[in-house]
Parts: structure tokens; sequence; C-alpha cells
């Protein structure tokens, strides 16, 4: 993201509580942006969409993602922004075995509840300092890394190098009047998947997926990772209905996709958030945040996986793809003389999708004949 569209401190509060939030939300606003949210899950989503968060001050016993399971998936992201974020515990239970727990997963430092102004600035400023120094340490070893163009893991290009290919898109679709889309997509259920098979193996099957995705591009697109299951295509020459067409079609791709490990079935559950040049955007850094905050929306509802601009629809989770396939099980499975009429019934109710799928592919469906053997009398 361009520097000056970020705030240089942004500090992320997570408490269940309005009241713990606002309390600590006046001590911090006097010296940071703030931002808060009022679970450990809101809390992830925030840290790994929102690059000017800085710091974290979470409390321990939330809903949905408690602050121990919060602690473990930012000291475990294969993002070295996120992996190395500060984070300050607060609460009201001073329990030693509950500071060692969050001490040994990682947390930085402990404020309590009740602590007054004066103590948690200086907190937060000591802890910043020391992060500060050890970036500064840190820097040579960044600078390296900034000539690399691939990811390791999944073989796509590393924010860094994505982003220098999305100014040089930009500024070309500027000069020439042409179009340029971005395509961000999550892979919602790679916690879940790590959970049930292990981390290895669930970084190979994410490896997979980019590969997938990476071959179903264009030449002239650009994909890239953008945190730990976050990924980035910037589109060139692309409007909105070829982005969100590709985005439908990935989307049901992955959905439908049937995965197992060792006899355990895995279920891809993503979502997208697509910007587009009817978008209002000065750099492709607009786009890409554009893109980032419709791609949190299209979480906030388990059929709402696809989210574009005003003028692109909200694209909701398909169920007519697993009817068909259950009445294409039932067709081929049952003894014709014992499933009788019912075998008619169900091509008669398929009719009008393949009237339409037919349509769609530009091929003649002879309908009258179809008809006509349908409804002949036995």
């Amino acid at each position: 993201m361009a520097q000056g569209d970020i705030p240089e401190k942004r500090v992320l509060i997570v408490d269940d509580s309005k009241f713990v939030r606002t309390t600590f939300n006046r001590i911090l606003s006097s010296s940071f942006e703030v931002r808060e949210v009022a679970d450990g899950e809101a809390g992830w989503q925030a840290i790994e969409t929102d690059p000017s968060i800085v710091m974290v001050v979470s409390d321990i016993d939330m809903p949905k993602l408690d602050g121990f399971g919060l602690l473990e998936r930012v000291r475990g992201s294969a993002d070295a922004r996120i992996k190395a974020m500060p984070i300050i515990i607060i609460s009201g239970n001073q329990n030693e075995g509950t500071k060692k727990r969050a001490r040994d997963l990682g947390a930085n430092d402990f404020v309590a509840k009740e602590a007054d102004a004066p103590e948690v600035l200086s907190r937060i400023d000591n802890l910043l300092r020391l992060v500060k120094a050890s970036n500064d340490l840190e820097q040579n070893k960044q600078v390296l890394e900034q000539t690399v163009t691939n990811d390791p893991l999944t073989g796509t290009f590393t924010p860094h190098y994505l982003m220098t290919e999305g100014r040089k898109h930009f500024a070309h679709a500027r000069r020439h009047g042409g179009h340029l889309s971005v395509m961000a997509f999550r892979i919602d259920s790679y916690a879940e998947v790590a959970q049930k098979i292990g981390k290895d193996v669930a970084d190979q099957l994410l490896a997979r997926i980019a590969k997938m995705v990476s071959g179903a591009l264009r030449t002239e697109d650009s994909i890239g990772r953008a945190a730990e299951t976050t990924f980035i295509v910037i589109s060139t020459g692309a409007g909105a209905s070829q982005v969100m067409s590709f985005a439908r079609r990935l989307h049901q791709q992955l959905q439908n996709a049937q995965v197992a490990y060792r006899g355990q079935a895995l279920k891809i559950i993503t979502r997208f958030g697509i910007a587009t040049p009817q978008d209002t955007a000065n750099a492709v850094e607009d786009l890409i945040k554009l893109a980032l905050q419709r791609l949190q929306r299209a979480g906030a509802s388990k059929d709402e996986r696809i989210v574009g601009g005003d003028d692109i629809s909200v694209v909701r989770s398909a169920t007519v793809p697993g009817d068909i396939d259950r009445a294409v099980q039932v067709l081929e499975q049952a003894d014709a003389e014992r499933l009788g009429d019912a075998s008619n019934e169900i091509l008669r109710r398929l009719l009008p999708f393949l009237q339409a799928a037919f349509k769609r592919v530009k091929v003649e469906l002879p309908v009258d004949k179809i008809s006509a053997i349908l409804n002949k009398p036995k």
C-alpha cells in the first residue's frame, strides 16, 4: 500500500466488552490510530487484511476465538509481518498459569484492565521501540528479500513484487485508456483443514490451489500471495463482467472439488472481493485496498462469498449443482423398471436447466422431441 494511505501506527483492540474497548480506545487515541473488534475471529480477520495494524491489545476470554487461539494463529502465520506483530494481553485474571500460557504462546506483555493511562501508554511505547530496534537490525535482510519474486510455498509473486508489477500495469492502463481489475480471494477453510490433517499437508493443498488458479490465468495476469491464505490477482485489460465470471467459476470449482486425505473429505471454502475499472482509483493500491475490503464483507455471511462494487451483484453459494448431482446419481444407480415414471419426472424438471445450458453454449437442444418422449402415454 502507498505509505501516505496508511496511518503510521494503528493499534487493534480485541475484547468482547464494549466498556473495556471504549476505555482503552480513550487511552490510546491520543497517540495512535485505534481499531476495535469484539472477538478473536474478527481480530484475526483485521490483522490479515489491514496492513496498518502494528500492534494488538487483546483480551483472553472471548467468544468464537479466545486470546490464546489468536496468539497461536499470529505466531504460526507464514506472513512475516503478522508473525512478528507485538501482542499485549489485557485481562482481569492475574493467575500466573494464565500468564505463563500466554507468554509461552508468544505474548509480549501484560496489562491489567484496571491499569491507568500512563502505564498503558508507557508499556506500548516501550514495546514499539523494541520492535523498531529489531526491525532496524533486520533491514538488510528485508532488502534482500525484496529481490525475491516468488513465494517459496505457492510459487505466486511475493507481495512486494506483485505491487511492483501492479504499478506497471496500472500506469500502462492509464496511459492507454485500458482496463485494470483486482480480485482478492481467501481460503477460509485452511485453518480447519490444518487442524484436521496437519499444517504441512494443508500447505500442500494451498500450493495446489495456487497452482491451479495460476494455470487458469491469462499470460498478462499477475497473482501474488498477500497473506497466509489470501491471494490477489491483478488482471490487465479485464472489465467487471470478465473478473466476476472468473470469480464465479473459480468459487464453484473449488466448492465442488472432491478432495480427500487418508479417507478424510476436505471442504474448500473460499471468499472473493473484486475491484474494477468502474471504481475510483488513483493507484493500484486503491484497487487492492477496495478488493480486500470487499473480501472482508464477503465473509459476513456463509451465503455471500463474492462481493464487488455497486455495479456487481453479490453472488450467493449455488445449490443447483448439488441437486443436479443427486438427480444424476438417481438416474445412474436406479433400476429403470423399478424407477418407473420417477425418471421421466426428473428429466422433465431438468429440461428448463438443459435448455438454458445448451442456449449458453449455442447448441440446439431437441426440446420438442424430448417432450414428446416424456409425455408419451404408457
